[in-house]
Parts: C-alpha cells; sequence; structure tokens
C-alpha cells in the first residue's frame, strides 16, 4: 500500500519503523474524521431543507385556514350559480321552443346562454377568492382572441345562421334560388343551410356566403306567374294562334284569371313572330301548369295548322339574263 513500508531491522532501526507504521495510522485517522464531517454537513443540509419544508406547509395551512371562509363562500356561489344558470336556461328553452326559431337554433341558444351564465358564475366565484378582476378579463380576451382566430370561417357562418334564423329571408320548406341552385329548404342549421334540389341533389351552403348572397325566394308569395315564348311563322295568322293560346288559358283549371293572363305579340325574329304568354298560378301548381301549357300550346298548333318554324336557310338561285 502506498506510504507504508516495512522495515526488519535491530535497536533503532526497529524504532524508526514502528513511527513509519505510527505515521499511516495516523493518515487513515483523518480519513475517517473527513467522513464524519461530511455526513455531519448532509445531516445538517436534510434538517435544514425539512424545518423548510415544514415552515412553507404550515404557512399554506395557515392562509387556508384563514381563507377557509372565502373558499366556502365562493363553492357556494360557484353551487348556487350553476343551479340558477340551469334553471334560466330552461325556462330560455321552453320561451324559445314556443317560437318559430328552427330546431338546431333553439338547442345551440340554449347552449350558448348556459356557457355565458356559467362564465358569469365563475367570474364571481373568483372575484369572491380576491383573484385580481384584470388579469381574469385579460385572460378572456386573449382566449377570445385566439378563438376567433382560429375560428374565423365557423365564426362567420354562426353570425350567419343566426341572420337567417331571425330575419327570415326564407323559412324550411321554401322554394328558392341561391348562389345557382334552385331547391326546396330543407333545414336552417346553425352553420350550413341544405337545400334539395329539384335533380335529387343536396347542397349545404355556407350561412357566411348566404347573408351575402342574392336570394330569389318563390314561394314567399302564394301565386307565381309563367312566363313563356312560343314562335309562329311569318305565314301563320297570329290573331288565330292567340285566339287558341287564350281558349288554351281559359279552359286550364289551374290557371288563375286574376291577375289577367296576357298573350302579346313580343317580337320580329329572323324566320319567326315572338309570342309571349304570361299566366299566374299557385304556387305549388308552378312546375306541373308550366309542361302542361307548353304540351297544350304544341298539341293545338299542330291541329289548328299554326306552324312552328325551326332554323332554315332559303337559297334563291336567279337565272342568268
Amino acid at each position: 500500500m502506498p506510504g507504508m513500508y516495512i522495515t526488519i531491522s535491530y535497536g533503532d532501526d526497529f524504532l524508526t519503523g514502528t513511527q513509519i507504521i505510527t505515521g499511516t495510522n495516523t493518515a487513515s485517522q483523518a480519513a475517517v474524521e473527513t467522513s464524519e464531517t461530511t455526513t455531519g454537513e448532509l445531516i445538517g443540509t436534510i434538517h435544514e431543507s425539512v424545518e423548510k419544508t415544514s415552515g412553507v406547509l404550515a404557512e399554506g395551512l395557515e392562509y387556508i385556514k384563514k381563507a377557509l371562509p372565502l373558499i366556502i363562500m365562493a363553492l357556494t356561489i360557484l353551487v348556487i350559480g350553476i343551479l340558477i344558470s340551469k334553471l334560466i336556461a330552461k325556462v330560455v328553452g321552453k320561451a324559445v321552443s314556443k317560437s318559430n326559431v328552427n330546431g338546431a337554433a333553439k338547442s345551440f341558444l340554449v347552449s350558448l346562454i348556459k356557457i355565458i351564465l356559467y362564465i358569469a358564475v365563475v367570474i364571481m366565484a373568483l372575484s369572491v377568492l380576491k383573484v385580481p378582476m384584470s388579469s381574469i378579463i385579460t385572460i378572456l380576451g386573449a382566449a377570445g382572441l385566439a378563438i376567433s382566430l382560429a375560428l374565423q370561417n365557423c365564426l362567420s357562418n354562426l353570425c350567419g345562421g343566426f341572420i337567417i334564423l331571425f330575419t327570415k329571408p326564407f323559412t324550411t320548406g321554401d322554394i328558392i334560388e341561391l348562389d345557382g341552385s334552385v331547391g326546396t329548404v330543407r333545414d336552417i342549421g346553425i352553420f350550413y343551410t341544405k337545400i334539395s334540389t329539384f335533380d335529387g341533389k343536396t347542397v349545404f351552403l355556407p350561412n357566411g356566403k348566404v347573408t351575402d348572397a342574392k336570394i330569389v325566394n318563390y314561394t314567399e308569395t302564394p301565386t307565381r306567374r309563367i312566363d313563356l315564348n312560343f314562335n309562329i311563322s311569318y305565314g301563320s295568322d297570329f290573331y288565330r294562334a292567340r285566339e287558341i293560346l287564350l281558349g288554351i288559358i281559359s279552359s286550364d283549371k289551374l290557371i288563375l284569371q286574376i291577375p289577367e293572363p296576357v298573350v302579346r305579340m313580343s317580337s320580329h325574329n329572323n324566320s319567326s313572330i315572338g309570342v309571349d304568354v304570361l299566366v299566374w298560378v299557385n304556387n305549388g301548381d308552378y312546375i306541373t301548369e308550366k309542361y302542361n301549357l307548353t304540351e297544350a300550346v304544341k298539341a293545338a298548333f299542330d291541329e289548328n295548322g299554326i306552324e312552328i318554324p325551326f332554323n332554315q336557310l332559303d337559297i334563291h338561285v336567279k337565272d342568268k339574263v
């Protein structure tokens, strides 16, 4: 081992060896003393940490003891506020159910009112706990801004849905023309309006675009006018054709006589005379009567020799002089 020597001698030399061995024992004793010092310092550090932790716990318990009445009051406000919010939402739901608001809008409106009331109750509870209102408002504002930026299109459709539901440019069951689609309104949702077209398609239109688009509501009034145009040849008798058209109109039970039907010459085309036929029918009879009238006019013209011209080119060849 380092620092340790074994000497075999006699007399004074033996004493020298003894001294060397004694020196080695002294170094071991110093190492033991150093280890004891380190252990003592560690114990002291642990003891100090325990004292600090105990102090923190004691302070926390003391704060809870002092704040316990406020905590109980805040919890009471929270519980009572939630119960009152549910009661208010239930009353509003019953009131809305008696109105003409769409079913999807009813549930969403009730849920929105409930959420607003819950937020108000939480703010009241936090204010009792003496949480700074400025911090609460800042957090709510930041959260609202983040949500509005992330859901910009959804919020636009949401606002559009409420505009449609409360201004009522159309309702469920109306026949409308919107964004190039013509059909029956099947559902007005919070975000989308569903239309069933006459060719069997289902179109979902975002409410944000619906409120910005031109809307043609064919069901707003009880009656609707059918506008048809027929062409007859220049060789046919216009007055005879007009008489035939008026006879068809007067005998058709679906055509209303008030307002008075209109049958007039409308244009002089390259190879035909245009005749406008304007008649009024009930909204529900519009499509049926449009087909019926078109078919009846063709049959009556053929029967009475009224020619319906088609595109043709007449070539005249002159003899050479």
